[in-house]
């Protein structure tokens, strides 16, 4: 994890010193954050976990997957994480052995338990895909059943450090980059023509947008939480 610490704090992302973005607000946002890069984890297995988690449900309901899932079958973070409670994703092999009512009780539905195991089965050849291009890492991905491109991208970006890897298919990633640089919402296939001038720095202009500039003003309820899962 020492020896790949530089890439998850960016250093691999040379490709940053080449973006010259044609929009003028992405343009202002990459002046006022011209530090920020992309990060590499390494790790294909983990951030494929995460993302398949957060598929088609709300951040509460992945992020109350995540830590039940951990807390059930992550082993101890190592050195002083032991003592504050932390722990560590569950390895591929252990994954493969959470019988379905398990991951029913960390409230991760079929679907996408169902995909975790199929990817945990295949996960040492998963890890190989660190060194391809994007497209080739995306069509790997999504040969396994329940891997769509949205959840390919998204451990794309975070595995591969992949700054072109758009979240196509999110809930509300063109909603909010199409208010932001054209005052409306756009379908994902808008967004994928209004993102084209900028290739290969795509998710890079997905990520300044997205943190950086207002989205469209929310005037319903926020989406209900799920109650049909155990637990």
């Amino acid at each position: 994890m020492l020896e790949q610490a530089p890439d998850m704090l960016g250093a691999a992302d040379a490709t940053a010193l080449s973006f010259a973005p044609s929009d003028p607000r992405v343009r202002k946002l990459w002046m006022r954050h011209r530090n920020w890069r992309v990060a590499r984890t390494g790790l294909v297995m983990e951030a494929l976990l995460a993302a398949v988690i957060e598929q088609k449900v709300t951040g509460q309901e992945a992020w109350l997957g995540w830590r039940r899932l951990l807390n059930a079958f992550g082993p101890p973070a190592p050195g002083p994480g032991a003592a504050r409670g932390m722990r560590c994703p569950p390895p591929a092999e252990a994954l493969t052995h959470i019988a379905s009512w398990q991951w029913l009780r960390c409230s991760i539905d079929g679907a996408r338990s169902q995909a975790i195991v199929r990817a945990a089965h295949v996960a040492s050849a998963l890890e190989h895909t660190l060194d391809l291009a994007g497209d080739e890492v995306e069509a790997r991905l999504t040969s396994l059943p329940g891997i769509g491109v949205w959840t390919a991208a998204e451990t794309r970006q975070r595995a591969h450090g992949d700054c072109d890897a758009v979240s196509f298919g999110d809930y509300h990633v063109a909603d909010h980059i199409g208010w932001a640089l054209t005052g409306k919402p756009i379908s994902d296939r808008q967004l994928e023509e209004l993102l084209a001038p900028h290739r290969p720095h795509r998710y890079r202009v997905q990520y300044l947008v997205t943190t950086q500039l207002p989205r469209r003003p929310r005037h319903g309820p926020r989406m209900a939480f799920r109650r049909h899962l155990p637990a």
